[in-house]
């Protein structure tokens, strides 16, 4: 057994005990003391140690977790919002006390100490939902849309997520798989709400927000295509993790190119042109098991009658999941509001599509989008 395998699974081991037993108990402290002692020889070989939970998979650092598979504490861990865990590289036995106490707290469990005592215990350990730094909070400036009545899923967690994947990326050259792989599953939860295909999109509030709203509105577009293509549950995954991950080159675009509100010059065309390439190396460099996704970024705008860029001398046959992205990442393009243009309506944008399958678009996967859109659009919550 590993070590990470075995500090978790004393980690269980320890809040079964905790809840049985109320504060002082001898039972509940030996216990206690016996994690802290793991947890303490876990740290001296991987000082920075870090888990994410992502239901049936268990990541410790880059690594997944085999052993753990289907593993039921990291299911129940992730449901009291505890999906990512951070220990900073010293840890005192009274913090590692106040973080189990909290666990249990958010497991709705008996024996957790709610005393006025417990609450100003420090508290140095991270942990919440995965992809946020530090205590969880609600970001500003994020609106989810229905496109279906009834939609209650607000998205700002995952929206959060997706504008630290990337920081890591622009600042870290890091691309964290984990949480690109999380954000998708939770979009994909969020899109089968209430036993209904659902397709709830971001609004976009701030200019600066683009990448962001765009991302992720790109991947449920995309997954959602694919599920009307009645593709199989591997590849719609992994088509989403190619459309959250299609526009990461832009991360290094500078601001005031991107918001621009007027025509950009020669020069910083060039550079807007430059992010499918970027983003395909910085996916490569990252991830090598993303290939797809880098294929997709350097793709995605090439289009079918061979315009588009990166230009070719030849036509290209692009992926199959390049050209589900292409059409949906230009339907939301131009449905979004722009610095330099208004957005367009949802038929006008159609039309566009239609008119453009088999020179811009592929035409099979053109007209299927068009039907999807035109499917929902007529129980679209205005």
């Amino acid at each position: 057994m590993s070590e990470p395998v075995r500090f978790l699974t004393m980690l269980a081991q320890t809040l079964s005990t905790m809840s049985l037993y109320k504060d002082g108990h001898p039972a509940r402290e030996r216990v206690i003391d016996h994690s802290f002692l793991q947890l303490q020889e876990l740290q001296r070989a991987h000082p920075r140690t870090q888990f994410t939970f992502l239901g049936e998979e268990v990541v410790f650092g880059q690594l997944v977790l085999r052993e753990l598979k289907a593993w039921d504490w990291s299911s129940r861990l992730a449901s009291a919002g505890v999906q990512r865990l951070e220990f900073p590289d010293v840890v005192t036995r009274e913090e590692y006390e106040a973080f189990l106490e909290e666990v249990l707290v958010r497991l709705h469990v008996v024996g957790a100490d709610t005393s006025e005592a417990r609450q100003t215990r420090p508290q140095s350990i991270r942990f919440g939902p995965v992809g946020i730094k530090g205590e969880s909070h609600q970001p500003q400036g994020y609106e989810a849309i229905p496109t279906v009545r009834l939609t209650t899923y607000s998205l700002t967690e995952e929206a959060e997520a997706v504008k630290w994947v990337h920081g890591e990326v622009r600042d870290r050259s890091l691309l964290p798989l984990a949480e690109a792989e999380a954000i998708v599953r939770s979009l994909s939860v969020a899109m089968h709400s209430d036993s209904r295909m659902v397709i709830p999109l971001l609004q976009l509030k701030e200019f600066d927000q683009y990448t962001t709203t765009h991302s992720m509105n790109v991947s449920v577009l995309t997954m959602a295509l694919a599920e009307y293509l009645r593709m199989g549950a591997r590849d719609v995954r992994s088509f989403g993790v190619a459309g959250l991950l299609h526009d990461l080159g832009k991360v290094r675009i500078p601001r005031e190119i991107l918001n621009k509100p007027g025509k950009l010059s020669q020069e910083e065309r060039e550079i807007i042109q430059r992010h499918p390439a970027d983003g395909a190396r910085l996916i490569l460099e990252g991830e090598q098991r993303l290939d797809l996704a880098a294929a997709v970024a350097y793709e995605h705008h090439i289009m079918l009658n061979g315009g588009g860029y990166p230009c070719f001398h030849h036509k290209r046959d692009c992926h199959p999941a390049s050209r589900l992205v292409h059409v949906c990442d230009v339907y939301d393009a131009l449905r979004t509001k722009r610095p330099y243009r208004d957005a367009w309506a949802s038929e006008r944008t159609l039309a566009y599509i239609e008119e453009k399958a088999g020179s811009e678009f592929e035409p099979e996967v053109a007209r299927a989008f068009v039907r999807m859109m035109r499917e929902w659009d007529s129980r679209v919550a205005t």
